[in-house]
């Protein structure tokens, strides 16, 4: 074992330990287990991942996984893949096989559940476009939304009827909406990036991020077309939001860079307000942009495509200026996401500068990580999701139980 190799191997060790025994979710909020971003259901993916890559005793795991399920798992509208019974069941797709048949009555419920869920929120999206009304972040989004139950069903039933009318309703989602006669994208929300109201976004916002914005949906028909898994319209729709993003696309000193959200005052101006790139994050900055664009290229075809996204990707990670305004190691805003897509990204690059990033992110990664430095334990801005991009780290291989697929990168 090379010596940061080594040394990850001792972080992930802190960390599970750390993460040993699950603790009861907060007074009145049960719901917290069921989280795969900050409970128990996220936290289990690391107990499974660290099992099924070292065979080691799966006990730890279970106790994780029974802890999550352990109340009333909500199938309610307002659930998502981060959150209630899709978490749970994107959870038990990483369970490996000799371990599978201890969770099938519980996963095959879940799936009933998810598959009518998924039919009820798509029906709802569709009334509301014709509608001609706004959506909101959590109809859509990869957190909250059916991009993110579209990503459970490309695990669980590629084939089946949920994930194809997910994948039509996204392609309506990319076709202009005129509410009042203006021409917005079929995306845009009706609310500020805060989910509020501002007097700086009034009428709502664009957004550009992977979590929240229209790259999540496009993260996801790359996905599916990369496995012949297409509805009628699905290339426009992702040509449609390409030339979106080469439309408020920035060109700097470092490379091109995209705003994380636009206002109506930037859409009828034709320029963002923000004046230089943000942080190279999964979630809103230039990381997660640049992975679905190229995952864009490479599902279309379009070489050309692939290495722009591929190129920006470069400049953005090897920019000291941006990097300087990484500040933790989290998945969502931090190391371990910048990492973890980085090596997804280098895995199908033609650019061969992207092999380099890996190694040289993975060791800024091991160096930043502290066991308990985060403010929370879980998934995506804790302690799990650190220690989850380390075991890619300290394997240099993907992950065994592909627990990446819930950021849309894999």
């Amino acid at each position: 074992m090379t010596a940061p190799a080594a040394t990850a191997a001792a972080l992930i060790e802190r960390y599970t330990a750390r993460l040993a025994e699950p603790a009861p979710p907060p007074p009145g909020e049960p719901w917290v287990a069921q989280s795969l971003a900050n409970g128990a259901a996220g936290i289990s993916l690391l107990h499974i991942e660290t099992a099924t890559r070292h065979g080691s005793s799966w006990r730890p795991a279970h106790r994780w996984i029974t802890a999550t399920a352990a109340g009333h798992v909500s199938a309610a509208d307002t659930t998502g893949l981060f959150l209630g019974a899709p978490a749970v069941g994107f959870l038990l797709t990483t369970v490996p096989t000799p371990f599978q048949h201890l969770y099938d009555a519980a996963r095959s419920t879940l799936h009933q559940h998810i598959t009518r869920l998924a039919h009820r929120r798509v029906d709802a999206a569709l009334s509301r476009i014709r509608a001609g009304a706004l959506p909101t972040f959590a109809e859509y989004d990869l957190l909250h939304g059916l991009t993110g139950i579209g990503a459970y069903f490309l695990r669980t039933e590629p084939e089946g009827s949920a994930l194809q009318r997910i994948l039509r309703y996204l392609v309506a989602l990319a076709r202009p909406l005129a509410p009042g006669g203006r021409g917005l994208p079929g995306w845009w929300v009706r609310h500020d990036p805060a989910r509020g109201e501002s007097p700086l976004f009034p009428g709502g916002h664009g957004n550009f991020g992977a979590a929240h914005g229209i790259t999540g949906p496009l993260l996801l028909l790359a996905q599916a077309m990369r496995r012949d898994i297409t509805v009628s319209g699905h290339r426009e729709a992702m040509w449609t939001i390409c030339e979106h993003l080469d439309a408020w696309c920035q060109h700097g000193p470092a490379g091109p860079w995209w705003p994380e959200h636009i206002s109506h005052n930037d859409l009828d101006r034709g320029h963002p307000h923000h004046h230089a790139p943000a942080r190279p994050s999964w979630c809103y900055g230039t990381t997660g942009i640049a992975r679905a664009g190229q995952l864009a290229g490479i599902a279309l075809g379009a070489p050309d495509v692939q290495a722009f996204y591929e190129d920006a990707l470069y400049q953005a990670l090897t920019d000291p200026h941006q990097l300087a305004q990484v500040t933790d190691t989290g998945l969502c805003h931090g190391w371990a996401g910048i990492y973890q897509t980085a090596t997804r990204a280098a895995a199908d690059a033609i650019d061969a500068r992207l092999h380099t990033l890996p190694a040289r992110l993975g060791d800024t990664l091991a160096a930043q990580a502290q066991p308990g430095g985060l403010p929370a334990a879980g998934l995506i801005n804790g302690d799990a999701g650190t220690a989850l991009a380390l075991t890619t780290y300290a394997s240099q291989q993907a992950p065994t139980t592909g627990w990446d697929a819930c950021l849309l990168i894999d």
